[in-house]
């Protein structure tokens, strides 16, 4: 059996016994006679997402057919499926997952990813979507003093590198990745354009600095990739680190960055002793 057609006859199991878990009165539809409140029929659910009874038919039969995202969704609305099933169906017929219908609040940094970053001794921190640093460990606030002291409102690594002159100076590079950064928050701002808490990111940093102006104004965009970065510490002089970024499989909109020494350099001593003072 090819790939495509596991992926069809799962996506007609896994369509079948949403069916049939779904209590009819959720749908507004009265119990049956005989079986109660439990289950729907295929063709109350083909009508009730206003796709045809053959052509639902076939999707809980695995058939080869093509069904349009509109159709899929509408079947996943009748379902009542939540995200994670919405996401699991779209991604069987190879659609991408859907993009939120609201902004999602900014999270908290749940306790056990702090211990994950606590048990690091390389720099490592935790953005929100928004890019706003929800948590860090002792290594990165060596590196970055200020994450610790910063007003709240302040805490978000795009405003930090745009508007703080200590990460100007840490930062050799700056014009360069201050741009890259730029063009990485802009990549990831679809699901989040029209919230009122982006937009007036935006605006204070547009208010605040004139390289973001210009940055933001051209529109570049570029998808995170891991990478050399340097930092030039006070302290322990020029570190050579790798940036890497990871999601948190029950966290997904938590992005975990984490700064491990390059190989061939002396990044290892030089964050040894950064510990040690």
């Amino acid at each position: 059996m090819t790939n495509d057609a596991e992926r069809r006859r799962e996506l007609g199991a896994f369509l079948r016994a949403r069916r049939n878990q779904l209590s009819r009165s959720e749908v507004g539809l009265p119990p049956r006679t005989r079986g109660g409140d439990a289950g729907l029929r295929r063709e109350e659910v083909s009508y009730l997402s206003g796709v045809s009874g053959t052509w639902y038919t076939w999707l809980e039969q695995g058939r080869d057919i093509n069904p349009s995202r509109q159709v899929v969704d509408a079947v996943a609305r009748t379902l009542r499926l939540d995200s994670s099933a919405h996401s699991y169906v779209l991604a069987l017929l190879g659609y991408s997952s859907p993009l939120p219908t609201h902004p999602s609040p900014v999270p908290t940094a749940p306790a056990h990813l702090q211990r994950l970053l606590d048990s690091w001794a390389d720099p490592a921190f935790a953005l929100a979507p928004d890019w706003g640093v929800l948590a860090w460990n002792t290594a990165y606030r060596l590196l970055f003093p200020g994450i610790a002291t910063v007003d709240d409102a302040d805490r978000n690594l795009l405003w930090l590198v745009f508007t703080d002159p200590y990460v100007r100076a840490l930062l050799p590079d700056w014009e360069r990745t201050s741009r890259r950064f730029l063009s990485e928050f802009r990549a990831e701002t679809g699901p989040r354009l029209g919230d009122p808490a982006h937009g007036m990111l935006v605006e204070r940093l547009r208010e605040a600095s004139a390289e973001f102006r210009e940055g933001w104004d051209s529109r570049d965009v570029q998808r995170f990739a891991s990478r050399e970065r340097q930092f030039q510490h006070p302290d322990v002089g020029l570190l050579h680190l790798e940036h890497h970024q990871l999601a948190l499989s029950d966290h997904p909109e938590i992005h975990v960055v984490v700064y491990t020494p390059m190989p061939e350099t002396d990044a290892v001593e030089r964050l040894a002793r950064l510990h040690e003072l």
